[in-house]
């Protein structure tokens, strides 16, 4: 349900089972929808401009894998407000009013889009604000809902990786069926991202590819997605830490005009309940840490 408040109560939550089933988590960095008042108000755009940069329903979608052994991050704040799926300080000093922190990355290629941490624009480069915002409310939201967000995750992920020996970070969201450009090819339906078989073993992208494929879905790997800061923060292969994203098409399972459930949302949840499943059964061998051939 889409919230319009002043404050996030609670601004993201980790749901997890009585029992972990299998070291994998799912992640839904961009699927929250409570929008603060306060932003709404200092922002040109109306909200459902806003909300186009939102991975609506995402979190729902893969809701099911707790009841089947598997934890859950989610956030409840909209990516335009903050985004977790960059560096902690990627900001573009155009939009702020003040001096940024020495330590602020402010030429990455994402801060060069105008899609930082605070992001400058949605949608078809529609800036988001018709003034600059002070450099201190920007980092009221690095430190009031990034860097928890982060700690929350990490901590999940990390528990798994003590108790396995191995950890799947599965980190999920949603494309536009379309980008504007006729002469592009049609989507995928699903684009898997390990940053070029670099941040998981292969038999994770494996599992998903073939499993989503049998299912009848077209599944592309890295283009256009190779994964964000968190895949590629997160997977480590070689200490048994592996991250992928997920990237679905919006047209599977919604109305991306109206922003409701299509007929079809129910039945992809449950298939993305079976990948989790599919996922578990991959051997703990395969997932722990690489070790030296003896010499």
């Amino acid at each position: 349900m889409l919230e319009i408040q002043d404050e996030f109560d609670p601004p993201f939550e980790a749901v997890e089972p009585p029992q972990c089933r299998a070291p994998l988590l799912f992640n839904s960095p961009h699927s929250g929808r409570v929008y603060p008042h306060e932003f709404l108000l200092a922002s040109r755009l109306d909200l459902a401009t806003l909300r186009r940069s939102e991975d609506s329903f995402v979190d729902e979608l893969i809701a099911g894998v707790v009841g089947c052994g598997y934890p859950l991050v989610q956030a409840h704040f909209p990516r335009c407000f903050v985004d977790v799926n960059r560096e902690p300080y990627e900001l573009d000093p155009r939009m702020f009013d003040g001096r940024l922190p020495s330590f602020a990355n402010t030429r990455s290629m994402r801060v060069a889009g105008e899609l930082g941490t605070v992001a400058r624009v949605v949608g078809d480069a529609q800036e988001i604000y018709d003034q600059r915002i002070s450099v201190a409310e920007a980092l009221r939201r690095i430190e009031g809902l990034y860097k928890p967000y982060h700690r929350a995750l990490r901590r999940v992920f990390m528990r798994l990786h003590r108790d396995f020996g191995a950890a799947t970070l599965i980190d999920c969201h949603s494309m536009p069926s379309a980008t504007g450009a006729k002469d592009e090819r049609p989507r995928a339906d699903l684009v898997l991202g390990d940053r070029y078989g670099t941040s998981c073993v292969p038999v994770i992208t494996e599992t998903i590819e073939a499993t989503m494929r049998g299912f009848g879905y077209v599944v592309s790997r890295n283009k256009p997605y190779a994964g964000g800061f968190i895949t590629e923060h997160y997977g480590n292969p070689t200490a048994g830490l592996h991250a992928i994203q997920l990237e679905i098409n919006r047209a599977l399972y919604m109305d991306e005009r109206r922003y409701e459930r299509a007929a079809s949302f129910v039945r992809l949840a449950g298939e993305f309940a079976i990948l989790a499943d599919r996922l578990a059964a991959i051997p703990l061998e395969e997932l722990r840490p690489y070790r030296a051939a003896a010499e």
